[in-house]
């Protein structure tokens, strides 16, 4: 048996097949390269290039290599890019996932986990969200996968189907080995825009908004490693696996950072100063998202490693280097 990542050519997805991997599972990949990178795959992967939305490619995939999971990473994810194409988000997030879905269930496929996203609970305050907490989101983005979970709530219900639903906060770093990390160009990740502004890839960054009702009136978020992240996958695996019922659970630390500790916090591991312009802020963004993280430790026995902020900051750097040498080549 074998397990099935979409958009496993990308950030995250990238790093979920190598915790599969490295774990021992046989692992294929669907991804149409639209944002991810072939080379970014590990070579034991298998790689299939077409869209999730594509039925009887993701049955034949199924059928094929014999698949008896699905990790969903296949999105697309930029909040503020929601607001201006609302429509191409319910396409790309909802309309393909319940493609995906409908697939799935039709080639008898049991487990599923998905990448759902903090975005769901809208504005929350400073303190932690739990699970159970109000869903209103703000931004297409988070409606479109809020829509999603929804969908895969009665499939599980109508169908011999159980899924985990993973609520990421903010994802970031790379790789510990440097096998991968961020590689999107253009991408808005924090931590990410500010390595390379610090490597002189940017000549500067902006902070949108300091007026919000936060310490330092910028924005707090809750930063995750990304190799934690995939781990909590592999954990929601296992459980699925060993009979698990399908349950939501937020993936992040309990521990909130706001813009300007992290932009200051990559100066100092860096060593390098860079502009910092303050602008409006954008639509969409909350000013504090914090995760309430004790159900999936309990539920799953996740167990994060690498919870540290400038450890987060010190890989992103190096995988950034990394890059730069790639590009140059």
């Amino acid at each position: 048996m074998a397990v099935l990542v979409t958009g496993g050519a990308g950030y995250i997805g990238s790093h979920m097949v190598l915790a599969l991997i490295d774990a021992g599972f046989e692992t294929v990949v669907l991804d149409d390269l639209s944002t991810g990178f072939d080379w970014a795959v590990h070579p034991d992967a298998r790689l299939v290039r077409g869209d999730v939305s594509d039925g009887a490619l993701v049955q034949r995939t199924v059928k094929e290599h014999k698949i008896d999971a699905v990790v969903h990473f296949a999105a697309r994810i930029v909040v503020p890019e929601s607001v201006a194409d609302p429509l191409g988000y319910y396409f790309a997030n909802t309309v393909k996932s319940r493609a995906l879905i409908e697939a799935l269930v039709a080639a008898g496929v049991p487990h599923l986990i998905f990448s759902s996203t903090a975005a769901v609970y809208g504005m929350v305050g400073n303190d932690p969200v739990a699970e159970d907490a109000l869903l209103a989101p703000i931004s297409p983005y988070g409606r479109s996968k809020l829509m999603t979970e929804w969908m895969l709530a009665d499939t599980a219900v109508a169908h011999p189907f159980h899924y985990v639903a993973l609520r990421y906060f903010n994802v970031a770093g790379a790789d510990p080995a440097g096998r991968s990390g961020q590689s999107t160009r253009g991408a808005t990740h924090l931590i990410k825009v500010a390595a390379e502004t610090a490597l002189g890839k940017r000549t500067g960054m902006d902070v949108y908004g300091t007026d919000y009702p936060t310490p330092d009136g910028t924005c707090l978020r809750d930063y995750i490693h990304v190799t934690d992240l995939a781990n909590a996958h592999l954990d929601a695996l296992r459980y699925l696996k060993a009979g698990g019922a399908s349950t939501v659970l937020n993936c992040g630390y309990g521990q909130g950072y706001s813009v300007l500790e992290v932009i200051d916090t990559v100066k100092r591991v860096s060593g390098i100063d860079f502009p910092v312009r303050v602008s409006d802020r954008r639509p969409g963004d909350p000013a504090a998202i914090v995760a309430k993280a004790e159900r999936i430790r309990t539920e799953l026995g996740w167990t994060p490693k690498l919870a540290d902020l400038d450890t987060i900051v010190a890989q992103a750097l190096a995988w950034e280097r990394k890059l730069g040498e790639r590009n140059r080549i």
